[in-house]
């Protein structure tokens, strides 16, 4: 741990500050913990290595297809596939698009910079001439809608963008598996630093996409804009999914009367950190399609602290979501820490101030997370 002489904090959240500031993570240290977290990023890396593939399939293969009723069998359609699909016993993309649309939506960094502007205007305006090149149907549709394949188009970014991250985060999640597998990962503290080392490794891996029409391919993110895989889409990403989310249907009123919801995309605390456990298991919330998805995947020594519980596996997914809670706070602490304005063990008291404040500012967001449950 990092010594320090710091005064101490008087936010509300003066705890996770402190330990912050010592080296620690916001999720306590535990041997269950451990397990839980570890053991559940396992499976949500094998889950998400499904998502990427099938998020580029669409974004490259299935391009301003307004009816695309094949998009989830990335390209390979059999009568096999075909009843596991109708019979859900297939991985749930569905939530992968619920995220994809959750970042569009919200629309932060980087990202959401790029789609609004002129740039991405002329290199998706080319995409789609060549697209609808040959057919009156669709060229018609433009000139009288002419935002609509644009938007689209935005779309179909976010796929990708989502996608290449994805695949990132991916080998992130299943390499720490192998490293606790092979003894290297020991506490909550080695499991923050290796996905902080993932990230920082990876922060300026470039995010381009381009899709191939009549046999030309045309950039819809050029190389030369520069977009990278930190802070133009992780960044949107934390923010959009582990903050803000949108509001589960069945779970609050969405009669502008009732003021259930804020006015304010801003003040949205919806997200991965928020959530309440225990409607998962539900329809119509979208995590439920996630945890169904990592229930498959589960390492032995998980299922056997669930198996332990009170209830057995009759609350499964209740108990795999706040597993995946501890472990996204875990991932949070990671960007957190990637993202301080010094490092952690300067001794400039300016630097200090600094790095106090900053904390602090996430701690206001926390506040009415599920960050005291995640610790109990």
């Amino acid at each position: 741990m990092v010594s320090t002489v710091r005064p101490p904090s008087t936010h509300p959240l003066a705890e996770y500050v402190h330990r912050l500031e010592s080296g620690g993570a916001l999720l306590r240290e535990s041997e269950t913990n451990l397990k839980e977290v570890v053991g559940i990023l396992k499976s949500y890396g094998i889950v998400l290595d499904a998502y990427w593939q099938n998020l580029v399939y669409v974004a490259d293969h299935q391009f301003l297809l307004l009816f695309p009723f094949f998009k989830y069998f990335n390209g390979e359609i059999t009568l096999d596939k075909l009843l596991r699909h109708w019979w859900h016993d297939r991985i749930n993309f569905e939530y992968a698009e619920y995220c994809m649309r959750v970042m569009l939506w919200h629309g932060t960094g980087g990202l959401d910079t790029f789609l609004d502007s002129d740039e991405f205007k002329t290199q998706s305006e080319a995409a789609i001439q060549a697209k609808i090149k040959g057919n009156p149907l669709m060229q018609m549709l433009h000139k009288l809608f002419p935002e609509f394949l644009p938007e689209q188009v935005r779309q179909l970014v976010c796929y990708s963008a989502l996608g290449q991250f994805w695949r990132i985060m991916s080998v992130i999640f299943l390499t720490l598996s192998d490293d606790y597998d092979a003894g290297k990962i020991r506490s909550i503290a080695d499991v923050v630093a290796h996905v902080q080392k993932g990230l920082v490794d990876a922060a300026s891996t470039p995010i381009t996409y381009a899709v191939t029409l009549g046999g030309k391919s045309y950039d819809i993110i050029p190389a030369s804009y520069g977009m990278t895989f930190l802070m133009d889409v992780a960044v949107p990403y934390v923010e959009a999914v582990f903050f803000r989310g949108t509001p589960f249907f069945g779970t609050v009123s969405y009669n502008a009367q009732a003021n259930q919801i804020p006015f304010d995309q801003e003040r949205f605390t919806y997200g991965a950190l928020y959530a309440d456990p225990l409607p998962i298991g539900g329809a119509g919330v979208p995590p439920t399609l996630l945890m169904q998805d990592m229930r498959h995947f589960l390492p032995d020594y998980l299922h056997e602290i669930y198996r332990g519980g009170l209830r057995g596996e009759d609350d499964l997914r209740v108990k795999i979501c706040i597993s995946f809670q501890k472990s996204m706070f875990c991932v949070t602490t990671a960007a957190i820490k990637g993202l301080m304005p010094h490092p952690l063990d300067t001794t400039d008291p300016a630097e200090q101030k600094a790095n106090r404040a900053y904390l602090e500012g996430w701690m206001d967001r926390l506040k009415t997370s599920c960050i005291a449950a995640a610790n109990s």
